[in-house]
């Protein structure tokens, strides 16, 4: 007999990458033992939340399966220009010569990002994303969804600290601040504050899924690895770690404290009333998702995203099998060994 199981979702940031968020939804949604009760997300993973939420809505899990690829297709669409677009030339070096990856157009962007900001170079602020978003999203629709919590972060560029934007306050604007990256796009206000990329500060937050009362599943959508062998050594891979790194920084920092809290209410040291002892999980393909290369989460191919596609599908199909039986009954990632000693990079593999 199937049994039903509620979760809550943390889709982490990565711009382009979070093709692979779409294609681990799909699969998630095909299930129908599951129940998506909470999404917490930054950057792309907060267009992801707002995208689902509208789907589930409107049509139910086929209409969010719609949805997103209506999303993803479309951002495809509106970055037909952008120089980050692979060619098909650059399919097949990164297919058959894979020391090629380099792109040498990224960088010169980020060099001139360095002596140029967007309030120069984009006065009008014009993101295509943005268009996106709101030509197919109904935001009055989102605030009104009752069936699903959603929690976007995005950073306050004042204070440096993370703010989470919940469902009943939530328009174009708000995702839009969670994605904005600072080289690319003017600060997004909202409430005479400033905010940039939630990645920042929460990718994604997880504290807001502590107080969904209907699971303590946190099911984490990973799309930086932890872990690569070796030091990078090309300018690009080096640019390129530094930012897997850094987005990775407040994954663990809540990580660790689930972790601690967890100790201690095993230990009975913690009042059980006021603690809950959360169960994390992580959906990731066991590789790196792309060979490091500073400028990959820049990619607007529709090949490009239809390969993260069905590498996310294939990954929430494995999980699925290996883990379905654990939900509501345990951790299927061990936080204590991951803190006792430094996770080793074997095969680039993310949180397991």
């Amino acid at each position: 007999m199937k049994r039903h199981k509620p979760i809550s979702l943390a889709l982490q940031g990565g711009g382009a990458l979070g093709a692979y968020t779409w294609g681990a939804l799909d699969r998630l949604l095909e299930d129908d033992r599951i129940e998506i009760a909470a999404v917490s997300g930054s950057s792309a993973g907060a267009m992801c939340a707002v995208v689902l939420a509208d789907g589930l809505e409107e049509g139910g899990a086929e209409g969010a399966r719609k949805q997103l690829r209506q999303f993803w297709e479309g951002v495809a669409r509106a970055g037909h220009a952008n120089p980050y677009r692979r060619t098909p030339t650059m399919a097949f070096l990164n297919a058959f010569m894979p020391w090629a990856h380099d792109n040498y157009l990224a960088l010169w962007a980020d060099l001139a990002s360095r002596f140029s900001s967007p309030y120069d170079f984009n006065p009008l602020n014009v993101n295509p994303l943005k268009e996106v978003l709101e030509e197919l999203v109904d935001f009055g629709r989102v605030r009104a969804c009752r069936h699903l919590e959603i929690f976007i972060g995005a950073t306050n560029v004042e204070t440096g600290r993370i703010k989470v934007f919940e469902r009943d306050e939530l328009t174009a604007d708000h995702v839009m601040a969670s994605a904005c990256l600072p080289q690319l796009f003017q600060a997004v206000e909202i409430d005479g504050a400033p905010y940039w990329d939630g990645g920042f500060t929460g990718n994604p937050a997880l504290f807001p899924l502590f107080g969904v009362e209907a699971t303590r599943d946190i099911v984490v959508v990973q799309i930086h690895p932890l872990g690569r062998e070796g030091a990078p050594r090309t300018a690009s891979d080096i640019i390129a770690r530094v930012n897997e790194i850094n987005f990775n920084a407040s994954l663990l920092s809540e990580l660790r404290a689930i972790e601690f809290v967890g100790r201690l209410l095993d230990q009975s040291r913690l009042p059980e009333e006021r603690y809950r002892k959360m169960l994390i999980h992580n959906l990731s393909e066991a590789q790196a998702l792309t060979p490091l290369g500073f400028g990959v989460d820049l990619n607007t191919d529709l090949s490009f995203f239809e390969d993260l596609f069905t590498t996310g599908r294939k990954a929430a199909d494995r999980w699925l099998d290996e883990h379905f039986d654990a939900l509501g009954e345990r951790s299927t990632v061990d936080l204590g060994a991951m803190f006792r000693e430094a996770p080793k990079a074997v095969g680039a593999k993310p949180l397991r």
